[in-house]
């Protein structure tokens, strides 16, 4: 049994299943939703430097809004009624989950992909926020729509029961997810402004120094004194958890920052403000900044830094990344009131 389903790729989990669930389930074809438009409503731009959150013994650094947040934010904003689930035990989860594609729900999974037997090895690693959705099952096998694939998987169901149990930080506990009921129409445009209204304060209005844009002068701060405070071969460790939270692990620093600006752009049709399209050129900027710190980040940790590269440099890199993303969150604070 398989679930009539369209599968689209996207460049990020979380806004990849936001949108295909919510576009499975809205009959107006007008009123679909692009990735992008999934990431700009669920506020999902943000970055914060967690040196006493631990990821494999090293400091957390993230990109984005916490996990779950993109989905709960899009549907609360647009008024769409979600069935939410955590489970005890294996059995009851697929038992759950079986039930649910049983009456032809699609169902959104949170799991650890290291344990999805789709992903290339080299690409695996402990990482719990890993959302999917799973759409049909036939024999012992699951139908997976994965949006960081191109197409529809499959994936037996011991691998789905580990991925949806999987322990460690942020552990889904079988987690699952499903839309229940979608409003006759939706409009867009109030959504918009809430969703940038709520990002633009997350980045300039927190009130600690560890978030933000004050989070990206702060790691900056961090990087300069790393080699004097830990020495060559932990800060090479350092930077190399930097640079894999920010190009690997979900869809990176500079790759959030490209998918926003995709959002301001398409936000800028939809409500007719050309000055969205400013903000837009100033986030992927921003972008080709964090980009050219992750490469200055590499030639460090392998050892073919020059003084182009060091730890200096790469400060005045985020501390550009923070002046550009300041100056952008807060005209479009003003934008969206």
């Amino acid at each position: 049994m398989i679930i009539d389903f369209k599968h689209t790729q996207s460049a990020h989990c979380e806004c990849g299943v936001t949108a295909n669930l919510i576009n499975h389930a809205v009959e107006d074809s007008e009123q679909q939703l692009s990735e992008a438009l999934a990431f700009g409503i669920g506020q999902g731009i943000f970055f914060g430097y967690l040196p006493f959150i631990k990821v494999n013994e090293l400091p957390l650094t993230t990109f984005r809004c916490p996990v779950g947040k993109i989905f709960k934010s899009v549907t609360r904003t647009l008024g769409i009624d979600v069935k939410w689930q955590k489970f005890s035990s294996v059995p009851k989860a697929m038992d759950a989950l079986d039930r649910e594609l049983d009456k032809g729900h699609p169902v959104g999974c949170r799991t650890g992909g290291y344990w999805l037997p789709y992903f290339p090895p080299s690409l695996r690693f402990h990482f719990n926020m890993h959302n999917i959705v799973v759409i049909g099952k036939e024999g012992d096998n699951y139908i997976i729509s994965d949006p960081v694939f191109p197409s529809i998987v499959e994936c037996p169901a011991k691998d789905l029961a580990l991925a949806r149990f999987a322990k460690g930080a942020l552990a889904p506990k079988g987690s699952m997810y499903r839309i229940t009921g979608v409003p006759g129409k939706i409009d867009l445009k109030p959504a918009l402004c809430t969703g940038i209204r709520g990002a633009a304060k997350s980045m300039v209005k927190t009130p600690v120094p560890f978030l933000g844009t004050r989070g990206i002068r702060f790691l900056g701060k961090c990087v300069e004194n790393w080699p004097k405070k830990f020495g060559n071969e932990k800060t090479v460790l350092l930077l190399g958890q930097l640079i894999r939270m920010q190009e690997e692990i979900g869809t990176g620093g500079g790759g959030f920052r490209f998918m926003y600006s995709a959002f301001l752009q398409q936000a800028a049709g939809i409500l007719d403000d050309p000055r969205l399209n400013t903000m837009a050129e100033q986030m992927t900027a921003s972008g080709d900044l964090w980009r050219r710190f992750a490469v200055k980040a590499a030639r460090h940790c392998k050892g073919r830094a020059s003084q182009d590269d060091s730890v200096q440099a790469m400060r005045q890199v985020l501390n550009t990344c923070a002046d550009i993303e300041t100056r952008t969150f807060k005209e479009l604070l003003s934008i969206a009131g």
